[in-house]
């Protein structure tokens, strides 16, 4: 197969969604029509002891919720699928971030009873700015909740976008049939059974059979018809152009628990959503069908296999093709690198690979070599743009509670802080070690990690701090007497760069008006 045509086969996206939309539920869905895995796991439930496939972590399967970002992959019809499940919790949107840069569409799930929440806003807006092509599932339709048409309106005021539905729900709630799938002409009706990936298929192509009126009665049938004429008179005919463009979103109803409509949406994006898509780099913009090799690192996972201490730097490759055994140029270090056994994923299943092509993600065992944001070329020296790190909104000094286990607990912290979902400061004048985070939860799950990855315990101290801000000098002289004038509120970054933390917006305003020399950055990349 050529590599045109490996690269037209591959479909990257990310599912994201306020937490407990039924994101990481629709994941399970679609990985198991991929025939991926065997059977759904609950992510939700006390009473069973199967857990989500892509909720692998401990403290996910505790707290119920997805905390870092998952990639698995699968084929299905001839393509082969990558999905990254990411963190719906606010406290994790910066690892959520990331992961959107390294996809090429995505789908945005959305309860039917909550409609669309701070959460959704915030990550399609950051889909938007980046034109990133958006299919809606509107989720948990076997539930009550908002009327079908009052949805799609909320969609279009509150996240901005212009949609056009290809699939209609037959009644809600206890009254739910089925849905009707506008983009392939036909009606397919679910009969949930215990066995949730189980189903049971009947297809009607035309709505006006009086066969509808037998399956759902007569007056589902005709308000379905009613609906159908005025979605389709409302909003505009599908066209993938715009959808390509992000100018229009799809928007399909269904039920992921119950498997109502996930395999229209699965079957509809698999038709519909891009191959890999071109990059940015600050040199150039990098086409996937390139022959040349390039690739970037927008996620670090520490611990992925507790029993052998490993770390995994994901991978997205950009363009040409990936082999296993080749050396390749690492961008920041200056430095050739060769893989042994680079791997492929499905959640915390791992699979040595030979060769990965465009929109691939492949995990690179690594030994500290990987920042995130870093790129593997073939020799070119690349920078590919839109991973920054974010000045933190939360502040904690660490205390070691256990000093017999000071190095288990420095080498935890240190990989913890690779993966960025928190960030490291430690403080010039007494080297106290100092985290910073968007959202309080990451500090559970930091110490949470501590104890039972590391066998490490800390504790924290609240710090009353308003913002870390990364400093700058066009001279090292004047960089350095800022440094000596200002040494208390001075610390140092993971990359030993200085950063400046500020007590209060008061006292940054009247630092930045008393050192015009001095630049101020809230993010790492400047």
């Amino acid at each position: 197969m050529s590599a045109i045509d490996e690269i037209q086969k591959r479909k990257t996206f990310g599912i994201v969604s306020h937490p407990d939309a039924g994101k990481t539920t629709l994941t399970e869905k679609l990985l198991l029509f991929g025939g991926a895995i065997q059977e759904a796991g609950a992510v939700k439930s006390n009473k069973i002891k199967k857990h989500a496939t892509s909720d692998f972590m401990e403290i996910e399967r505790q707290r119920g919720i997805s905390v870092a970002t998952s990639v698995m992959a699968f084929p299905y019809r001839d393509h082969q699928v990558n999905i990254l499940d990411t963190p719906g919790h606010k406290d994790f949107a910066e690892d959520t971030f990331r992961t959107l840069t390294a996809v090429d569409s995505v789908i945005v799930v959305i309860d039917v009873a909550k409609g669309v929440e701070t959460q959704t806003e915030k990550l399609v807006e950051v889909c938007r700015m980046r034109h990133t092509p958006i299919i809606v599932f509107i989720n948990k339709l076997d539930r009550e909740g908002k009327d079908a048409v009052d949805l799609l309106d909320e969609v279009e005021k509150k996240l901005g976008l212009h949609v056009t539905p290809l699939s209609w729900p037959i009644g809600m709630g206890q009254q739910f049939k089925g849905v009707y799938n506008i983009y392939e002409k036909k009606l397919v009706l679910f009969r949930p059974h215990s066995k949730q990936e189980e189903e049971e298929i009947i297809e009607i192509n035309d709505v006006e059979d009086p066969l509808l009126d037998h399956h759902v009665g007569k007056r589902a049938a005709d308000e379905l018809r009613v609906e159908l004429e005025t979605v389709t008179h409302v909003y505009p005919a599908f066209d993938r152009e715009k959808y390509l463009s992000g100018e229009v979103c799809p928007v399909f109803f269904g039920s992921a628990v119950n498997n109502f409509g996930v395999k229209e949406l699965l079957d509809c994006f698999i038709d519909i959503a891009p191959p890999p898509l071109a990059r940015e780099t600050e040199e150039r913009i990098v086409r996937p069908d390139e022959e040349t090799f390039t690739g970037f690192v927008f996620k670090i996972h520490a611990n992925i296999d507790p029993r052998h201490r490993d770390r995994i730097a994901f991978l997205r490759i950009c363009s040409g093709k990936f082999e296993r055994n080749t050396n390749y140029y690492h961008v920041r270090q200056e430095r050739q690198m060769k893989f042994s056994n680079p791997t492929s994923f499905m959640a915390s299943r791992k699979e040595v690979i030979d060769e990965a092509w465009p929109g691939d993600i492949v995990g690179l065992y690594d030994s500290g070599n990987f920042n995130i944001g870093d790129a593997l070329t073939q020799g070119e020296k690349l920078h590919f743009k839109g991973i920054p790190r974010f000045s933190p909104e939360m502040f904690r000094r660490v205390i070691n509670k256990d000093p017999m286990k000071t190095k288990q607990l420095n080498k935890g912290l240190d990989q913890l802080m690779d993966e960025g979902v928190a960030q490291m400061f430690v403080k010039e004048l007494n080297g106290d070690k100092i985290i910073g985070t968007v959202g309080a939860l990451q500090f559970d799950v930091i110490q949470y990690r501590l104890e039972h990855e590391y066998g490490a315990k800390c504790d924290y101290e609240p710090l009353s701090l308003h913002k870390a801000c990364w400093i700058e000098a066009d001279t090292d002289a004047g960089l350095q007497a800022f440094i000596t004038r200002k040494k208390k509120d001075i610390a140092r970054d993971k990359d030993e760069k200085p950063v400046f933390l500020a007590e209060s917006a008061w006292v940054l305003r009247m630092t930045l008006e008393n050192f015009p020399d001095i630049r101020f950055h809230f993010t790492s990349e400047f």
